[in-house]
């Protein structure tokens, strides 16, 4: 097929167009918000001045461009370091990658597990949500904004009593602390009476209405418990916990 009289389109093409456009979509999605959005503007200025030194001839302007084009990919590599290792972990967490190399959340689960033995100890009360494939941008929004890597000192300062964001849950997502004082729906499953408290029926309510991960303490007891796939599994012990959230983890 030929357009307007130029060179013939092939389906091929058109997949390739598609593609980059994805690619680019992506790209400019990724970093928006971010530092690199006023550098992309300087590169991209860059490469018109580039386009129209060379459609119009001119020798000096064109010269000097080519000499820094051949050293642009590198620059471009300095210049937007931190996003591309951010992409590519991105890229690691997908659950394809992960199936293959299962790695990252390795230390992500003995911090958490860390935190949740020494508070068990101490009989300090936590909620944590562990985030799995459906979003919780409703639940995260309830709270305070963390943005943090996930540290067991970090999880039980949050939850240390009288703080004020020691009552609601923490929501992670990959191996970020995201938010902290998260507001969870509340199970109204009867099965519960008036043995659990605010934290169980709330890790429960969290695990029917989403594919998260919940893990309890009570600060009554230092009991630990877990809710996941709309079951409540309580009394478990620090090991145990640990082989079930890397099972979960890896699903």
């Amino acid at each position: 097929m030929k357009l307007f009289g130029f060179l013939p389109i092939r389906a091929i093409d058109i997949i390739d167009i598609i593609v980059v456009a994805v690619l680019l979509y992506a790209f400019f999605k990724f970093v928006k918000g971010t530092k690199a959005t006023s550098i992309l503007v300087g590169l991209v200025l860059f490469f018109v001045v580039s386009f129209i030194s060379r459609w119009l001839d001119l020798k000096a302007l064109s010269w000097i461009m080519n000499s820094i084009l051949a050293l642009w990919v590198v620059a471009f590599v300095i210049v937007f370091q931190p996003e591309i290792r951010n992409a590519l972990a991105r890229i690691g967490r997908q659950r394809p990658v992960k199936f293959f190399l299962k790695l990252e959340e390795v230390g992500v689960t003995d911090e958490i597990i860390d935190a949740v033995r020494k508070m068990s100890e101490d009989r300090i009360g936590a909620l944590i949500v562990v985030q799995k494939n459906i979003g919780l941008k409703d639940i995260v929004d309830t709270g305070v904004l963390i943005e943090a890597q996930v540290n067991s000192s970090l999880l039980r300062t949050i939850f240390f009593p009288e703080t004020p964001l020691h009552d609601g849950a923490c929501v992670i997502q990959g191996d970020k602390i995201v938010a902290a004082g998260c507001v969870l729906p509340l199970s109204e499953n009867p099965s519960l009476g008036i043995t659990y408290g605010l934290r169980h029926r709330a890790a429960l309510g969290m695990a029917e209405q989403s594919d998260a991960l919940s893990i309890v303490v009570s600060e009554e007891t230092g009991n630990i418990a877990y809710a996941y796939k709309g079951k409540l599994v309580t009394k478990v012990d620090v090991e145990s916990l640990k082989k079930s959230m890397e099972r979960i983890v890896q699903e």
